[in-house]
């Protein structure tokens, strides 16, 4: 769900649509041993996708949560790990992110993880009552790219680090005594950041 609702955000579907619709596209699909979709190549004379359904931790460049489980999907069409490329007419788009839960309550993860994003730089603590992730966006370049908070009301938390084309984020939600987390990295590039 948070891969999904990650994407709508940060890529317009018409840019995919279009990307698709291009004479020469080529498209691999590889599955895993039980027959699901594992990696999805896409290319075009003008752009390249590519998803890889399965990502860890380590790909978003930050650990994993001592004693963390990963979040297990409801159903097939609910894919909580992802890392996905997309690059197209000298822009480029690069999205890590996976979702785990632990038995331990938000401040602890708050705590090791405002440790761990401290490397990257400022950490920017936000509180939310909506989904996780509600706040990110693709940037207007004419903007600052400094990271921001939405709204400051809520019991989800989300750290972030970085600037707009290039962020950390760690979005925690209670759940009963424990928590669900996601780890993200987003990456942005385009002719004014090459």
């Amino acid at each position: 769900m948070l891969t999904a609702r990650l994407l709508h955000k940060l890529i317009p579907p018409c840019a995919i649509a279009s990307m698709l619709l291009l004479s020469g596209c080529s498209v691999n699909v590889k599955k895993n041993d039980e027959g699901q979709e594992k990696n999805v190549d896409i290319k075009t004379p003008f752009g390249e996708i590519h998803v890889d359904k399965h990502a860890e931790a380590g790909d978003t460049g930050l650990p994993l949560y001592p004693g963390a489980r990963e979040k297990k999907d409801s159903d097939e069409h609910d894919q909580s790990n992802a890392n996905v490329n997309l690059s197209a007419f000298g822009y480029g788009l690069r999205v890590a992110a996976v979702e785990y839960e632990s038995g331990d309550p938000p401040a602890k993860l708050v705590s090791y993880y405002r440790d761990q994003l401290k490397k990257y730089g400022s950490v920017l603590e936000c509180h939310t009552s909506g989904p996780v992730m509600s706040s990110l966006g693709v940037h207007d370049s004419s903007k600052s790219k400094e990271l921001t908070c939405d709204q400051q009301s809520g019991s989800n938390i989300e750290l972030k680090v970085g600037n707009q084309d290039n962020q950390r984020i760690v979005a925690i939600e209670p759940r009963g005594a424990g928590s669900k987390f996601a780890l993200v990295h987003v990456q942005m590039r385009g002719r004014d950041t090459i």
